[in-house]
C-alpha cells in the first residue's frame, strides 16, 4: 500500500462523545416525562434533531435547539421558562465538558506520526471541535484540521484535493461506518473501522462491508500491523 495520509475521526475516535449526550438526553426525557413517556420523548428528538441537520449541522448547539423545539411540541407550547433555561443549560454543561482521550490514542498517533500525514477529519461545529482539540492535548501531532459539515463523497474529494493526493494513499479510521468508512471506500481509499460501544442512532449502519481496503478492529492499536512494517 502506498499510503500518505492517515485520517482520524475525532468524537468517539479520539475521545469520548456520545456517553456524554445520552446522558443529557436522558436528562431531558426526564424533565418531559410529565407530558410523555421517556422513550417517546427520545423518539421526537432523534426526528427534530435529523431534520434540523440542514439547518444547523452537527454539533452540540444544534442539540440544544432540538431540545427545545421538541419540549416545545412535546408539552403543546406550554413549557415553562424555568424549563428552557434548564435545557439551555444542558447544552452549556455538554460544552463545559473536559476532554477524555480514548485508550491508545495517544500511542497510536505517537507511532504513526514521522511515517505519514495525519490528519483530523471530523463533523461538528467548528468552535466546539476547535475547543475540544485544543484541549486534547494531541493537537500537535496533527498536520491539518478538517471540519467538515457533512462526510459524504463529496466531502472527502474536497480534503483528498486539498491534501494533493490520489484516494488510494489516504486511509480514514473513525467508529462511523456511515460518516467514515463507506463514503472512503466508495471513492477509492481506505476504511478502517474501530466501533465504539455507543453510537448515535443516525449513524447507525447494519450491512455487512466486503471491501479490500476495509478493516475493522476492536480497539485503535490494532491499525498498527496494517500500517507500520
Amino acid at each position: 500500500m502506498n499510503i500518505k495520509v492517515i485520517a482520524f475521526d475525532a468524537d468517539d475516535t479520539l475521545w469520548v462523545n456520545e456517553p456524554y449526550f445520552q446522558e443529557t438526553e436522558k436528562e431531558f426525557c426526564q424533565l418531559l416525562e410529565d407530558f410523555l413517556p421517556q422513550h417517546t420523548v427520545a423518539r421526537e428528538l432523534l426526528q427534530t434533531e435529523i431534520g434540523n441537520l440542514p439547518l444547523y449541522g452537527y454539533g452540540i448547539k444544534g442539540f440544544m435547539l432540538s431540545m427545545i423545539e421538541t419540549a416545545l411540541k412535546v408539552t403543546n407550547h406550554t413549557i415553562g421558562v424555568e424549563a428552557i433555561e434548564k435545557i439551555i443549560g444542558y447544552g452549556k454543561d455538554l460544552l463545559a465538558r473536559p476532554i477524555e482521550l480514548l485508550d491508545g490514542v495517544e500511542e497510536v498517533l505517537t507511532a504513526l506520526k514521522d511515517r505519514y500525514r495525519l490528519v483530523v477529519a471530523t463533523k461538528g461545529d467548528l468552535l466546539d471541535q476547535e475547543r475540544k482539540l485544543r484541549n486534547s492535548g494531541v493537537e500537535h501531532y496533527f498536520h491539518h484540521i478538517e471540519i467538515m459539515s457533512e462526510k459524504a463523497e463529496p466531502d472527502y474529494r474536497k480534503l483528498l484535493k486539498h491534501l494533493d493526493i490520489p484516494a488510494e494513499s489516504f486511509v480514514m479510521v473513525g467508529n462511523s461506518l456511515k460518516s467514515d468508512v463507506l463514503p472512503v471506500l466508495n471513492i477509492g481509499g481506505h476504511g478502517y473501522h474501530v466501533p465504539f460501544h455507543t453510537t448515535w442512532a443516525h449513524e447507525v449502519v447494519s450491512h455487512h462491508i466486503d471491501h479490500p481496503n476495509f478493516r475493522q478492529v476492536a480497539h485503535i492499536r490494532e491499525i498498527l500491523p496494517f500500517l507500520l512494517p
